[in-house]
């Protein structure tokens, strides 16, 4: 298989220990039993982004900051949701965006979506990075690539979505080599459309590409035109319960 061929770029140990990064759940009110099942005692979660409106919206929101005070009670690391726009967005938009999430959510960190994988766009990012260091001290930052990026990338943040897709891709997905130069919690997996049949395999191609943090749903974006990730999987107890007890080779 395509993710096996290279044992260099690839992570084979048993010892990897994978854990939910949750990319987004609809709205509290729309989603309450997805918001409710995050705080399930031994769910193995990295992190959960809250996104309420594309961002943090233009007020805040009383139901999401119960949610996000949920998880934090819980010890759970909330990230707010930055769209990044493949770089289309200015410097002060994104600092703005996160003022707000920190002063109406307390946020832990942010989820850099949408952000460039180009070598030219990195100067940008590493800005926007260091500013949002600053204003979070000890918080958690993810750039939400979706694909391998240019190398200089993985030194900006603390973790780079480098697969963001459809099953149909990620089970034929290979790794960038580059990446075996840095341990496996430094890379997410987000695969929508995965069949419940398939879970054992989806997880081996994580644990092979060397990504800690996954999220793998049933759900699908019906072409583009809906969130896959805005409702839970159909199989969310079956794979809490692999994950949450190891899952070994």
């Amino acid at each position: 298989m395509p993710y096996l061929t290279s044992a260099a770029a690839g992570t084979a140990s048993t010892d990897l220990r994978i854990g939910f990064g949750v990319p987004g759940y609809a709205h509290p009110l729309v989603a309450p039993v997805e918001w409710s099942e995050l705080t399930r005692p031994g769910t193995p979660l990295h992190w959960v982004v809250l996104n309420v409106c594309d961002g943090p919206g233009v007020r805040p929101d009383p139901h999401c900051l119960e949610a996000a005070g949920r998880l934090r009670n819980a010890g759970i690391r909330v990230l707010g949701h930055l769209d990044v726009a493949y770089g289309a967005r200015s410097f002060g938009e994104l600092v703005s965006d996160a003022h707000r999430h920190l002063d109406w959510y307390q946020v832990d960190g942010f989820l850099m979506d949408r952000c460039p994988t180009e070598r030219t766009a990195l100067p940008g990012i590493r800005r926007a990075t260091g500013t949002l260091r600053a204003l979070l001290g000890d918080g958690h930052l993810v750039l939400g690539h979706g694909t391998h990026p240019y190398p200089g990338y993985a030194e900006t943040a603390d973790q780079l979505v480098t697969f963001s897709g459809p099953w149909s891709d990620y089970r034929w997905s290979q790794v960038a080599e580059w990446t075996a130069e840095h341990p496996p919690e430094r890379f997410c997996h987000f695969v929508h459309g995965v069949p419940r049949g398939h879970l054992d395999e989806a997880l081996r191609i994580a644990r092979w590409q060397g990504a800690s943090t996954i999220y793998f749903t049933d759900r699908t974006d019906r072409g583009g035109s809906a969130g896959p990730w805005e409702s839970l999987p159909g199989y969310w107890d079956e794979i809490v319960s692999r994950i949450g007890t190891g899952v070994s080779e």
